[in-house]
Order: C-alpha cells, then structure tokens, then sequence
C-alpha cells in the first residue's frame, strides 16, 4: 500500500489506505482573516503562533502554512511563518503557495520533509514545480485542474490527475510523494459535488495508488450548520478511501466525524485514540459497567 511520509526536524507522520487519517490543521492561512493578514504584514506572528499550538492541541496531525497577503513580501513572510511554527511544534508542515519564490523560501527554511501545496495540471507550472520538489525531496500536493479550470467532470479530473502523477515521475518523484486533491466544490451550488469526489477518491486509490487530500470546509460553504455538513462529508470520504485533509480540527463536530470514521474503517487499532479522546473519566470499572449492561439489555425489553 501506498504510504506517503512527511517529516519534520523530529517527528514523522504517514499518510496511507491502512493509516489514521491524517488531520493537516488549516487555520495558518490569511485568506479570509483580515486581523491576522494585517498583523502578519506588520510584522506580528504572535497570532501565528498561538493558533499553531491550539492547533496541535486539539489534534492536528500537521499544519499548512499559508502567507499569500497582497502587496507583502511572501517569501520573507513564508520563511518567518515556518521558522516560528517549527519553534513552538514538532508537526511537519505543508508549504501552501502558488507563488515559486514563497515554495523556495519555504522550503530553505524548513527542517525536514515537507508537503508542497500545491501544483496543478498546466504544463508551466508543472515544470516550475516538480523540479523544486525533486530537488527538495519534499511531497506534493496535486490539484487536478489545469489550463481549462476545474472540469466539473470527475472523469476530467481523474485524467488531470493522471497527467501529474505521470508528470512527477518524469522528475524522479514516485507516485507516493504525489498526494492528490479532487477538488471539493460546495455542495449547496452543486448536488452531486459528494458523490462525485467519492467516486474519484476511489479511483485515485485504485488506478493509480495515490493518497488524497481536500480542502473539506469548500463542500460547506454557505450552508448552515457548516460543521455538521463537514464532519459527515469527511467521514463519508474516509469511507471511500481518502486518506488526508486540510481542515481545523479545533470544530468538535468536525474531528470527532474524522476519529469515529477512523474506528469504523478500522484505522484505530482497539478504538484506543478514541477510548484516550472520548473515555468519561469518572466513569471507573468500565468492564463490570459493560457486563452489567449487558445484563440490563437481556432483562429489558426488546429495544
């Protein structure tokens, strides 16, 4: 099986079919978020740091660090943001930017094996990218639309994937290091938008042997309720076969869809992560409470 291995200076996390799902924390991006896009050009990371500790805390496995504020030096932001990240925590990071020179000086300042987020099916950026993340020996994440945009095709898009995946091993970058993402289009403008990536995951799992990733806030965007729609979403495409997603693990709702879906696949050998997660602990003698459920079950009535 196919396992995808992204490390930093101390800690190594794998990303595969038979793996704990791995949650990439999304909150280090100032898209969006106006006080932390000023504070960052201004030159104050302290937001930075605390939301990459919370983070962590609340179980994110990695992190992606996004510093694209316009009319800022990107770089210069890039190599402090990863810098003080990879101060305060030893997850690896996903270098997430569109911009070479923010990917190059990410990666300089990067201790380990980073992701490289992102590079797309158009052949200029192909050969922009994939020669820094040879180079590097970093992964990658694969976005599968190209010069068209995004198809709203899955086939198209599986073939985008394709492309990149065959790309990449022109450049020496096995099939493992290439990480690809469906592309998850909001569901409330698009009502096949689920069962479409669902159907896509699993082919990439199956034709071309690739993990997955997404961006798993997109399928909600603009409903109510967003958490709920996200967490389900997630865990419906764990059950197909994804294997990764940038997401803020710090929505409850969200995390826990992730860790039982994670039980249900059987990822969690035991349940233990979710036993250690969810247990009461006020609640001892787990095993004479169990026998004496299950007592109280053959003396009730049919439930």
């Amino acid at each position: 099986m196919t396992e995808t291995v992204i490390s930093s200076a101390t800690k190594e996390v794998v990303i595969g079919f038979d793996r704990p799902f791995v949650m990439i924390g999304e909150r280090i991006n100032p898209t969006g978020r106006k006080l932390l896009a000023q504070e960052m050009k201004d030159g104050d990371f302290s937001r930075v740091e605390a939301d990459a500790i919370a983070q962590v805390e609340a179980g994110a496995h990695m992190l992606d660090i996004n510093a694209g504020i316009p009319l800022a030096d990107e770089p210069a932001l890039m190599a402090k943001a990863i810098m003080l990240v990879q101060s305060v925590t030893d997850v690896p990071l996903s270098i997430d930017s569109s911009i070479i020179e923010a990917l190059e000086a990410g990666i300089t300042a990067y201790e380990g094996k980073p992701l490289i987020n992102s590079v797309t099916g158009e052949d200029e950026v192909l050969e922009r990218v994939l020669p820094l993340v040879a180079r590097s020996g970093a992964a990658v994440v694969a976005i599968s639309n190209d010069e068209t945009g995004i198809s709203e095709d899955p086939d198209v898009r599986f073939t985008v994937a394709k492309k990149i995946v065959e790309r990449a091993a022109d450049h020496g970058i096995p099939a493992a290091d290439v990480v690809v993402d469906p592309l998850v289009m909001p569901i409330g403008a698009m009502g096949t938008a689920g069962r479409q990536v669902f159907a896509l995951v699993r082919r990439l799992r199956d034709e071309l042997n690739v993990n997955t990733t997404c961006g798993a806030s997109n399928v909600s965007f603009g409903l109510p309720n967003r958490h709920a729609i996200t967490g389900t979403f997630l865990s419906m495409a764990i059950g197909a076969g994804m294997t990764s997603a940038i997401m803020n693990p710090m929505h409850a709702e969200v995390k826990r869809a992730v860790m039982g879906a994670d039980v249900l696949a059987g990822h969690d050998p035991h349940c233990a992560s979710w036993i250690s997660e969810y247990r009461d602990p006020a609640a001892g003698g787990g095993a004479r409470g169990a026998r004496r459920g299950r007592s109280g079950r053959r003396r009730g009535a049919t439930p």
